[in-house]
């Protein structure tokens, strides 16, 4: 099994590329898990107490269980993925079923950050983007998919996401093994990467076949 790590920037292109891996190799070798889905459930809180928390701090994220969930995916068992909503802030009672595949990605803006996180990880990537395109896809991204305002998603971005991205994500890219500059665009960092990975894939059914 080998599980990948892409983190990076908020808008930076990290989905794009995890897309690429599970469009090179097929849905029946890839596992997509989305850091996002492990943001800590504060249902407990009111409403308005949801809206001011920091969400871009790696204190965010319940890694407990995701570190949880990647060890399970390794010894083959299968796992029952969150479902986390953006416009309560809050985390769904229903969850995904996840069953083993070779390939895991997991894909957020604090995959490098934990050490603990990195060490689960075999292939470590880092996407680069230009702040002002990130900044400019999560303004789109909030207000189309989050039901966010643009103001909402402006006052946030100053207030929590630039420090954030600043002290720890992209701090964090000294721990990559390959940084893909350009996100989404970089087609031949991309095309490596999924090469890689393809042919471990092709060692396993070879495995298998004999």
């Amino acid at each position: 099994m080998r599980i990948v790590g892409i983190a990076g920037g908020t808008g930076s292109g990290k989905t794009t590329v995890a897309q690429a891996i599970v469009d090179k190799l097929g849905e029946q070798y890839v596992a997509l898990i989305p850091q996002d889905a492990y943001y800590r459930d504060h249902v407990t809180l009111p409403f308005e107490q949801r809206q001011g928390l920091n969400y871009d701090h790696p204190d965010a994220f319940d890694n407990e269980l995701l570190l949880e969930h990647l060890r399970r995916l390794r010894k083959r068992d299968s796992i029952d993925l969150p479902v986390y909503d953006f416009s309560s802030h809050t985390r769904s009672t229903q969850t995904i079923r996840v069953p083993y595949k070779p390939v895991v990605v997991v894909e957020g803006i604090h995959i490098l950050v934990e050490q603990e996180l990195r060490s689960m990880l075999d292939i470590k990537v880092f996407v680069d983007t230009d702040p002002d395109v990130r900044v400019l896809r999560r303004i789109l991204r909030d207000v189309q998919e989050r039901g966010r305002t643009v103001e909402s998603v402006y006052t946030q971005y100053l207030t929590t996401v630039k420090p954030m991205h600043d002290a720890f994500v992209e701090p964090s890219k000294r721990y990559a093994d390959l940084i893909i500059p350009e996100g989404g665009e970089n087609e031949i960092a991309i095309s490596l990467l999924t090469t890689q990975i393809a042919q471990f894939v092709s060692e396993i059914d070879s495995a298998v076949q004999t």
